[in-house]
Parts: structure tokens; sequence; C-alpha cells
């Protein structure tokens, strides 16, 4: 494992991160920590933290890793909920969090921390440093009786005790605690492990969220197995200049953060003179056409591999340095759907991204892309050893080596999430491939609606259509039951910002800048060419866009818009500006709303606004099909 602190990397091996682990659960066993009790870990991707993880199931007990950036409500409810006494932290951050919600937690009696700075005056009756606790665990491991205890206790454990407690985002309502074993990690990391050919000789950026399955599933479990190096970067602000010192050879991001990276590419290229912008797009048309055809294998004509080659010395090669990229033999992308123009962008500049379909329940794991076949429209094949079928809702079922034990504490809605024959059902619509075999997903079951006149409507492919805009940040589509589509969009306050900046447009707030008339002029060409693409899909073209607005707030996990790994809570958003939607839908040119929002600190305000809505135009399907043509 390696963790960089003050700018240089710190390195343990796995014997050095035995010995520490095996001290930390003496230590923390000192405190009174017993196999079956839970513990919350909070905070950053740390290696103490990881750690924690690993002594309390060395112990048999049980982690229940909580978002670093949850608010102090949000902690309240997974600790109470999961019943812990005790608490492994980051920093004083996350202390105070806990402690100005303790009287909901009656059970917590202990908190360990890593970062000691500003906690040196506070009661520490029940507040303990980490190396403290290690330290503690050292001393009494110099006792051979405390050894041969501890060796008992790690072989009184069985494959079927919970391993950990991952709670759900939410998108649908309250976290569900998702409990799974030991035994059912281990064999599902150890498949996909042999399917990437993941080894000790890897390297992988651990910067997910501790609480998010992908963070366990890609960086924790395969790198047991696997042997491969975790490295944690300094903090969330330094991730990318980490992610280049480090060079990882496994990678893993959702699509939002591939699109934020495509976001600064095409903000530094408008920023460039003219003649590199000029050789920058050439080469992107030359990676458009050859490059995934390149990479996959196939058979590219002399010419195109030279200019290709050309492109690879000029561009591709040196942009796959500036994003981390260099080294990566293995990407993948999931937690929600990438647009199919970014993850060919990606791809045809050289990186091996694929495509994984998975779920909280399943251990992360349902579907992988192998090697030689990627398509961007779909996520693979059943991964090794995991079943899936169809139900006749169109609704994706499967069973998999490390599918979940049940919901803590839910037994009514584990029932309520398995069929009779044991397959999970995954609330996700989609369908296999005929002529390549792979799972298509639609859109979450529940999201998928119709427009009145019977034509299917799939929200999430028309929103990730419009994100592959760098201006663009969030939108959230509307039409099930309605006779035409629309959309609110946020605008990425960075390239938008960068934009202005370049044409001078002043502002002096998020609210100002996405009501600026020349930004919705810009956004309206946007929704315009996504508008054509859809024409020219029979099936689609029946959901072009008939009115947008461009909200005057972020959407923000604190206001519980989304959830803390981004996804969008779509009926909390269609409760929250339910004004906004109706002015959509009843032909008005603008609406008032006033939003409560919550500041960094904590406090409440008020942020109110007059928002603009513009109409566009729609187009036949056979004229733009003869068009494409």
């Amino acid at each position: 494992m390696r963790h960089k602190d003050l700018g240089v990397w710190q390195t343990w091996t796995w014997a050095e991160a035995l010995e520490i682990v095996r001290a930390y659960g003496v230590g923390l066993n000192r405190l009174g920590l017993k196999r079956g009790e839970t513990i919350a870990i909070v905070g950053a991707n740390r290696p103490k933290l990881y750690w924690s993880v690993m002594a309390a199931q060395m112990l048999g007990a049980i982690p229940v890793p909580v978002y670093s950036d949850a608010v102090a409500e949000e902690l309240a409810f997974v600790l109470a909920h999961a019943e812990t006494r005790y608490a492994a932290v980051e920093d004083q951050e996350q202390v105070d969090k806990i402690l100005s919600v303790k009287e909901k937690l009656p059970k917590l009696e202990q908190m360990v921390y890593d970062e000691k700075r500003g906690l040196r005056d506070y009661d520490h009756n029940h507040l303990h440093a980490m190396e403290d606790v290690i330290a503690a665990g050292r001393k009494a491991l110099a006792d051979p009786a405390v050894g041969r205890w501890l060796e008992a206790e790690i072989a009184a454990g069985k494959g079927s005790d919970p391993s950990i407690i991952l709670y759900t985002s939410g998108t649908t309502g309250t976290s569900k605690g998702v409990v799974l074993t030991g035994e059912r990690s281990i064999k599902a990391a150890t498949d996909t492990v042999a399917f990437d050919h993941l080894t000790e000789k890897d390297v992988a950026l651990a910067y997910l969220p501790l609480a998010w399955v992908g963070d366990h599933y890609l960086n924790y479990a395969q790198g047991l197995v696997a042997g491969f190096c975790m490295a944690c970067p300094e903090s969330a602000e330094t991730v990318m200049a980490d992610l280049r010192e480090i060079g990882p050879s496994f990678y893993f991001a959702p699509p939002r953060t591939l699109e934020a990276l495509l976001t600064r590419v095409m903000i530094r290229m408008e920023d460039a003179g003219y003649i590199k912008r000029k050789l920058f797009h050439y080469f992107i048309g030359v990676a458009r056409r050859y490059g995934e055809r390149i990479l996959n294998g196939q058979p590219v004509a002399l010419t195109g591999r030279l200019l290709y080659a050309i492109g690879n010395i000029l561009l591709y090669g040196p942009l796959k340095n500036v994003l981390g990229f260099s080294r990566v033999r293995v990407a993948y992308t999931a937690g929600e759907a990438i647009g199919p123009d970014l993850f060919a962008f990606y791809r045809s500049i050289g990186l091996n991204l694929k495509q994984l379909y998975g779920q909280t329940e399943a251990f992360l794991y349902v579907t992988a892309q192998p090697d030689g076949e990627i398509y961007s429209d779909t996520v693979g094949p059943a991964c090794p050893n995991v079943d899936i079928r169809i139900a006749d809702n169109g609704e994706v079922l499967f069973k998999s080596p490390g599918m979940f034990a049940g919901y803590f504490k839910d037994a009514a809605k584990t029932a309520e999430t398995m069929t009779p024959d044991g397959y999970v059902m995954t609330g996700d619509a989609g369908y296999f491939d005929e002529k390549t075999g792979h799972l298509k997903i639609i859109d979450r079951a529940k999201d998928v609606g119709k427009l009145n006149d019977g034509t299917l409507f799939p929200p999430k492919y028309i929103e990730n259509k419009l994100k592959f805009y760098p201006n663009i940040r969030e939108v959230v589509a509307y039409g099930d039951k309605r006779d035409f589509v629309c959309v609110m969009i946020n605008i990425d306050l960075t390239a938008v910002g960068s934009w202005a900046e370049r044409n001078n447009v002043v502002y002096g707030s998020y609210q100002e800048l996405a009501g600026h008339p020349l930004v919705y002029d810009m956004i309206e060409k946007h929704v315009a060419e996504v508008n054509r693409s859809l024409a020219a899909d029979k099936v689609m073209a029946g959901t072009q866009i008939k009115r947008f607005l461009i909200l005057h707030k972020e959407l923000d996990a604190d206001d519980g818009e989304l959830t803390r790994t981004q996804k969008v809570r779509r009926s909390f958003i269609a409760e929250r500006y339910a004004a906004l939607i109706k002015a959509l839908y009843d032909g008005s040119k603008e609406a008032d709303i006033s939003t409560e929002v919550t500041f960094e600190d904590g406090r409440k305000g008020v942020l109110s606004a007059r928002v603009k809505i513009r109409d566009m135009t729609t187009y036949e399907h056979e004229i733009m099909r003869e068009a494409a043509e």
C-alpha cells in the first residue's frame, strides 16, 4: 500500500501491513470491540482507514463505511441504524460531526481517529488516536498468549459471517444496509481478478469513496486477492496530480469523472492557439476513424495506421500522460450509463476503457466487457459464474457468487428484492443484444416511461446525450405520461466560466451566469444538435426536446438532490422543482422559484430566482435519416 503525505509517497509492504493490522485488531479488542459488533469507518482514502476495515474483519466485527462528505444527519442515520458502538474516523471534521449528533447515538461508546490536528484539547475518555491503539496492541502482542488468542479468534471466523455492511446510495429513498459475507466476496473477487489478469504487479489509485461498493470491491477485495498495490492520494484536491505521479495500471472512474476530465481537456484546447486547436481537432478526427479499431486489433489500412501513429506521438500519448493514463492496462466505468460519444472518445485515444454493470447487492460485478468485445451501447456478457435472466416485464435479474446475504434489519425488503427461486431483482430494465449476446441496460425500470402518444421515454438516454457537451454538467428529463419531452439543465461552472472569460461575459455568481442570454444561446445549440441526433433514430425520434430551462443552482447532495454517489434523485427533484416543471408544460416563458440551500458550514438559506424557459425546434425522422445517410 502507498499513501502520499505532505508531498511524499509512503510505502508499506504486505508484511508490514499485516503486522500493523494484527496490532490494531488487538488494540481495538482492548477497547471492547468484539465479534459481531459494528464499527463505523468515516473518512477519505487513507491506509489507516483500510486497516481499520481489515482489523475489524480479523476480529469478526463488521465495518460500516460512511461517506466522508455525509452531513451530520446522514451520518447519524447510518450509525444508529447499524447500531455501531465504535467509530474509526479520519480527522477532527468527522469527530465533530459525530459529536454534534451524539444524542442520537446512545450506543456509540468509543471513537478512534487518524489525524491528530485540532483534537488535543478534546475529552479523550472515549476518544483515542489510532497510533496509540496500535501501540497498545503491539505491547499486548509481546505476550505469546495474546498472539495465540488472536490466531484462535481468526480461526473462529466462518465464510458465511457478515464481513461488511454497505449502505446503498438511496436514489429511490432511504439507504438500505447491504450485508456481504467474506466467502462470497472473495469468490467474486477471485473470478474478476482472473477475468482481467490482475497480479501483484498492478497498481490502483484508491480514490473512490470508502462507502461505495466500487471501492470495496475494485480496490480492497481485488487487492487482497491479486496482491496489487493500492495507492491513496494525498487529498481529494490532489487526485489528478497523484494519478499522474503513481501511473496506475488498473483504473476505475464513474462517467461523471470522465466527463469532468474531458471538460478540462476541451477548456484547455479552447484557450490554445489556432494551430494547436486545428491539430487537436484533426487528430481527434483521425482517432475517431481508426483508434478503436486499432485498439480492438481489427484490420486498418496502412494510411490509417500511419496517421494514427503520428497522432499518438503528437496528441494521444501526451494527452494520456496529462490525464494519468499512460500505464493503464485495464480501465472500467460504471455507476450510471455513459454517453456513447464520451466512451468512444477515450477508447479512440488508446485507453482500454470497458464497461461493467453491477450493484451493491451483487458485490458489484454482474456483467463486464471482455477485451476485444467492446460496444458503447452494451455492458458486456454475464461475468464468470453469474447467471442473468430477463423477467417478463424487462427487468434484469441475477444470481452471482458475491450476491448479498440480505438487508440489515430488513427481512421484508430482502424478500421483496428476491424472486422465489433466488434471483435478485435489480430494478433496471434491459435486454440481451441478439448480435453480440451482451446485456443492454435501458434505464431504471421505474424511470422508463411513455409519452402520451405511446413513444418509449428512457430519460437517461436523453440526459446522457446532452451531458456529452462539456458545458452541461447535469440534466433531468421529463416526458412520462406527457405530450412531449422537457429538460432541466445544470451548466458546468468551470467550462462555462472559462467560456465567459474568453468572451468578456461578466457574471457574479452561478445563478447570474446560468440565466445569461448568451449562455442560453449556447445551450440551445447543444439541445438542437441532440434533437437532430434523436430525429435520425426511428425509435427515439418522438423524444426530441420541446422546451428546456437552465436551473438557477447546481444540484447538490447536501440539498438532497443527488445521492452521495452523485446520482440524480428524480422523485425528490420533481417535488422540489414542481413549479418549474409545471411552467415547462403550461407554455410559460419564465417561472419564479425559491429553493432552500445548504451552505458548506451546514447553515440553511433560501435562493430565489426567475428562471427563463426556451422553446426548441423538432425535426421529422425521414428528413434527418436522409441527411444522416
